[in-house]
């Protein structure tokens, strides 16, 4: 399987030595995973495209500091992409960023959240549990890192799990788009670094239960696993 992975932001630079860029970052998880599988890496914020749709056999959102609803023109030359990837019923993973963004392209709405930051690990619950799924646990335990939260899902799109903090956590629109608000590819090192960096625009009650949240365990080869399922069906 070749999966191609569409940058939308760039780690801090003192941050890379440790925990590389976000794409290395999926690179880790799913390569572990399934060391079978190509990676091509498509830095959409600097208008870097495939030549060919088909060039991969299925796309991955990253993650981003910026929002859905900014005005950037490399977003909305995204969302483009995004709405061409669904015409063609192409395999599509969104994470936080790419997740609020599918929303966004596809009819749905994102909008900065009254409830504040969601940070360090979060429990979200699935209501059914579909066919790519473990068939295990309905809960699972993600680290996340967002203040954008999806309020309306794309049209089409079924509500697989969320929390009280965050109602539309995991979204699938057919059989062909996946997204995740949560960060399986984040490290709890990595984690720690950002809640440091934007403590005071967090608020220190959301830092002080997120930075006590990471003395739990994140599942994140389960949801990693849970990907490269969807992506092979």
């Amino acid at each position: 399987m070749k999966l191609g992975i569409l940058k939308t932001d760039a780690v801090r630079p003192e941050w890379v030595p440790d925990f590389g860029e976000y794409p290395d970052m999926f690179i880790a998880l799913l390569g572990r995973l399934d060391p079978a599988i190509e990676f091509r890496v498509y830095d959409v914020q600097e208008g870097v495209y495939p030549l060919d749709i088909d060039e991969v056999d299925g796309y991955l959102i990253t993650g981003s500091k910026s929002s859905v609803y900014d005005t950037d023109p490399w977003i909305a030359r995204l969302m483009d992409f995004v709405r061409e990837l669904h015409a063609r019923r192409k395999k599509l993973v969104g994470i936080c960023f790419g997740h609020q963004l599918v929303a966004q392209a596809l009819g749905g709405k994102t909008e900065k959240s009254p409830k504040g930051w969601g940070v360090g690990i979060h429990q979200h619950r699935f209501q059914q549990l579909p066919a790519w799924h473990d068939q295990g646990a309905a809960a699972f335990a993600i680290l996340v890192s967002h203040q954008d939260q999806v309020v309306s899902p794309a049209l089409g799109a079924e509500v697989l799990a969320g929390s009280d903090f965050c109602e539309n956590a995991v979204c699938q629109v057919g059989e062909h788009i996946l997204t995740f608000q949560g960060h399986p590819e984040f490290v709890p090192g990595y984690a720690q670094e950002v809640m440091q960096f934007r403590r005071e625009r967090i608020g220190e009650a959301a830092y002080t239960r997120g930075m006590a949240s990471l003395a739990e365990d994140a599942e994140a080869e389960r949801v990693g696993r849970w990907i490269l399922a969807f992506l092979r069906k």
